[in-house]
């Protein structure tokens, strides 16, 4: 492959992967997929040896690992803290609505305050439904902390192969 071309394509993947870590302030954003897809592009485009299918393989782990642990620790913290399964839907389908009516930062406020407003007609508590409420948003801060840093660990990885097993 020409350099030249070789260049083009490194930048086109990097800066999809860039667009997929940023998008993962977003919480409905598959940002790792979307640094997945661009690995998996760039791999198609230059070819896989037997060493970056191995890298690959690591890759696919590590983002499946990711968004696994995205829906577990969410729901996890609310659920500790006394949330029911139904407001954890009702936050989904909020975030998923916010995110549509006010993108790209709607769907975090619309899931946050549609917990705060189920849980407090649930148990008539102002106090509990914070509670709660803090808990699911403790869950997605620290779920989009790893997936940030898994984020950034995929990169690492496609650029170890990307420049220098190239």
């Amino acid at each position: 492959m020409q350099p030249q071309t070789l260049f083009v394509i490194q930048t086109v993947a990097l800066a999809i992967m860039f667009a997929g870590l940023i998008g993962l302030i977003i919480p409905i954003f598959p940002g790792l997929l979307v640094i997945w897809l661009a690995i998996l592009g760039y791999g198609i485009a230059t070819g896989f040896q037997w060493w970056s299918w191995l890298i690959f393989a690591i890759i696919t782990l590590l983002a499946i690992a990711g968004s696994l642990i995205d829906n577990v620790l969410i729901g996890a913290k609310a659920l500790q803290k006394g949330a029911s399964w139904l407001s954890l839907g009702i936050a989904t389908v909020a975030g998923i609505a916010g995110s549509f009516l006010f993108p790209p930062f709607g769907g975090l406020p619309a899931a946050v305050l549609a917990v705060l407003v189920f849980e407090y007609s649930r148990q008539r508590d102002w106090q509990k439904a914070v509670q709660l409420t803090k808990g699911m948003a403790t869950g997605w801060g620290i779920a989009f902390v790893i997936r940030f840093a898994i984020g950034v660990v995929m990169i690492s990885l496609w650029a170890l192969w990307a420049i220098f097993l190239s």
